[in-house]
């Protein structure tokens, strides 16, 4: 049977969509009040009749449980953790090293002790290392300096690398993704509030503002793609860096923008107001105590060039990675249509 982390997010939903198509029988853990009919409904709008969401057994248990998580392995031969906390905000620290550092621990310890035969863990492009040169590709061999400012996320999202590997060197076999910024339909509506839906939801609003920063973006079935295809091969113990396209923000704005039959940012923030902007934030978040929405490090990042190179699962799997244009299109139509629909009904997407 095989075990799915993260199964009510982004990654984990459309995961749990393709296993359906091709498993009889799927675990997923959920956390209390996580929304299991947002999965239900995606697996609708996506119209797959080869798609079975009956086949899934939902079992509670937060990855920071190990008593609840000891239940949920009995009778697993294979794990894909795909469940993180996202956060950019120093004062989450030690939460984000408490769920994606300590319960990536729990989930290798447990596949150790139940004899799991592999473990797939969707990573990040934020664990590898930067180039010497802005204009270098980035591969799965440029690897971390633990001297270099790193944001939070990444260090939490570093050590449950390190747990994995750790894994490994145990007798686990392993195979880490590292995606880009993921796009796709998110489950439900709170997908659009968090992660990539995020920008959806505030360019609909009227953002008007861009950076030049490049990075990496990938379709989130691209990824799904990627992690079941490993799972079923020879592979372990490797990393794969997995991005479809580098591309600009105000190239990825101005295409959403479109998709959403909205007007593009037109107004770039200038490098130097971004030191003055993440000052404002921290002093903001500490009166009213609302979450930090630019930090300092996220500041630098926006303006950053950062291109990787997917070269390695290209060969490895002989994948062709969907065009980022049409994610961008298909997502965005998909929200329009939530948002006409809400309109009727008086809500806000």
């Amino acid at each position: 049977m095989i075990l799915v982390t993260g199964g009510t997010g982004l990654v984990g939903a459309h995961l749990l969509h393709a296993l359906s198509r091709q498993e009889e029988h799927i675990r997923a853990i959920y956390r209390k009040g996580s929304d299991i009919a947002a999965v239900k409904t995606l697996f609708e709008e996506l119209k797959d009749p080869e798609a079975r969401f009956g086949r899934i057994t939902w079992v509670e248990a937060d990855i920071t449980d190990i008593p609840a998580l000891s239940d949920a392995f009995k009778g697993i031969s294979r794990v894909y953790h795909a469940a993180a906390f996202i956060s950019f905000d120093p004062a989450d620290y030690h939460l984000l090293k408490k769920i994606n550092t300590e319960g990536t621990a729990n989930i290798v310890n447990l596949c150790l002790a139940h004899r799991v035969r592999k473990l797939c863990f969707a990573s990040s492009v934020a664990t590898l290392g930067k180039t010497a040169s802005p204009d270098e590709f980035i591969t799965e061999d440029t690897h971390w300096n633990t001297e270099s400012e790193n944001n939070v996320y990444a260090i939490s999202k570093y050590g449950a690398e390190m747990e994995v590997w750790r894994g490994s060197q145990e007798g686990l076999d392993v195979v880490i993704v590292n995606p880009g910024i993921i796009l796709g339909i998110p489950p439900g509506k709170k997908g659009w509030k968090t992660g990539s839906g995020r920008i959806f939801r505030e360019i609909d609003r009227g953002l008007n503002h861009y950076t030049e920063g490049i990075t990496g973006y990938v379709d989130v079935t691209d990824v799904v793609a990627i992690m079941t295809g490993l799972m079923q091969s020879d592979l372990r113990n490797e990393r794969y860096v997995a991005v479809g396209e580098n591309l600009s923000y105000r190239q990825v704005f101005t295409a959403i923008a479109g998709a959403l039959d909205k007007k593009p940012p037109r107004k770039e923030v200038p490098a130097w107001t971004l030191p003055l902007l993440w000052r404002l934030d921290w002093l903001t978040g500490r009166i009213t105590g609302k979450p930090r929405r630019i930090t300092r490090l996220t500041a630098r990042s926006a303006i950053a060039r950062h291109y990787y190179n997917s070269e390695k699962i290209k060969a490895a799997l002989g994948i062709t990675f969907n065009p980022v244009a049409d994610t961008i299109s298909r997502t965005g139509q998909y929200y329009r249509q939530l948002r006409e629909h809400s309109g009727k009904k008086g809500e806000q997407t």
